[in-house]
């Protein structure tokens, strides 16, 4: 079945609340919505994120666009291959990093739309489903500590069992804020995540700090340039640490791995370079005895039901997983329902990735992306 055309749409997401992090403060984000069209009418919809900036991106995958179209939607990974050697490695542009970012989107279409041509959903595509449903972690928002907390109550309220904060933020405050959740949730399982704002001795004045607060897993509290440093820490912290912006690559995982730099891999699909090579990642995680936890970023309920379908079908994933679509004014996808229940989803088995697109949602955030360029 021969891909006919592909189309790329940057959109503008306004986001519900303040996304405040160790790298400042987002008021709405980008994505590139692709769609892969098919010569019997079958549309596989996919997205990516958008650093460093959109429209640049949306033209590079326009060009990529030229190695799949006219092949067989089922001949992608020959075709991706092609892709990266003729526009990335012929002109020594070794950026597997940003190349994953860009081919996460096409595989997503592609998989989508391999599916709903089968009648299959995706998990079936990638080794079948190993459970029937996933776990995911509950992300706390707010623009204050008091915001925060009562974030924090709404969810015990909910059932939510594991709680996920960010810190990094400046060391009175995370201390402040963690001790603050940690009144309101209780025993509850808490999670943090400080993106990268700690050098290593940094890192383990303030988890010495956190450790009284019952800390079950830290996320990425090194810089992710040096997997040796958050090994440093890894070796020598009370709370289990998870490697994440340190693991982009299949090699990043197999490295971290290796050297025990963390006691989780967290990862997704859009730094890894699909849906495929997350299967591949929690292999090599597997063989060291370790666990995925799914790592999303900012997207839509696309993502959002992509990362799903991985999550099913890994066997080593952790169960507790990120998901975002939530913090969105305006989700684009409907026709199903993507809010966890006291912690767990189970989507149903439905061809490809299972929704459909809200057109007069996306025709507005791409009307909005035009407004701001």
């Amino acid at each position: 079945m021969k891909i006919t055309d592909i189309t790329v749409t940057p959109l503008y997401l306004p986001l519900r609340t303040p996304y405040i992090w160790s790298q400042g403060v987002e008021d709405a984000f980008a994505v590139n919505l692709i769609q892969v069209m098919l010569e019997d009418g079958t549309v596989g919809i996919g997205e990516t994120t958008t650093a460093p900036d959109a429209a640049a991106q949306q033209m590079i995958l326009e060009r990529m666009s030229r190695y799949f179209i006219g092949q067989s939607v089922f001949d992608f990974s020959k075709c991706a291959a092609t892709a990266y050697k003729g526009r990335f490695l012929t002109f020594g542009g070794n950026m597997p990093r940003f190349f994953n970012q860009l081919i996460c989107g096409l595989e997503m279409a592609a998989l989508d739309a391999q599916g709903k041509h089968l009648g299959r959903p995706v998990w079936d595509l990638l080794g079948g489903a190993v459970r029937g449903d996933v776990g995911y972690f509950y992300f706390l928002q707010g623009d204050t500590i008091e915001a925060i907390v009562a974030d924090a109550k709404s969810a015990i309220a909910a059932g939510q069992p594991i709680i996920y904060l960010k810190v990094g933020i400046s060391a009175e405050y995370d201390i402040a804020v963690v001790k603050a959740v940690r009144a309101a949730i209780g025993d509850t399982r808490l999670r943090l995540d400080a993106n990268e704002a700690w050098d290593p001795a940094t890192a383990l004045r303030m988890i010495q700090r956190l450790a009284p607060y019952d800390i079950e897993y830290i996320e990425q509290p090194t810089p992710s340039a040096s997997l040796e440093s958050l090994a440093h820490v890894t070796a020598r912290s009370p709370i289990a640490t998870g490697a994440d912006q340190a693991v982009f690559t299949l090699h990043d995982v197999s490295r971290a791995c290796a050297t025990r730099a963390a006691d989780m891999i967290a990862v997704g699909p859009r730094e890894i370079g699909g849906l495929r090579n997350m299967i591949k990642a929690a292999g090599i995680a597997e063989g060291a005895g370790l666990n995925i936890c799914i790592h999303s970023s900012m997207t839509t309920g696309i993502t959002t039901c992509a990362e799903h379908h991985i999550g099913r079908a890994i066997a080593n994933l952790d169960d507790g997983n990120q998901i975002m679509w939530q913090l969105l004014k305006t989700e684009i996808v409907e026709g199903i329902d993507l809010s966890p229940k006291k912690g767990k989803l189970a989507l149903d088995p439905l061809p490809g990735l299972g929704f459909t697109l809200d057109e007069d949602a996306v025709a507005k955030a791409a009307a909005g992306f035009q407004r701001q360029c």
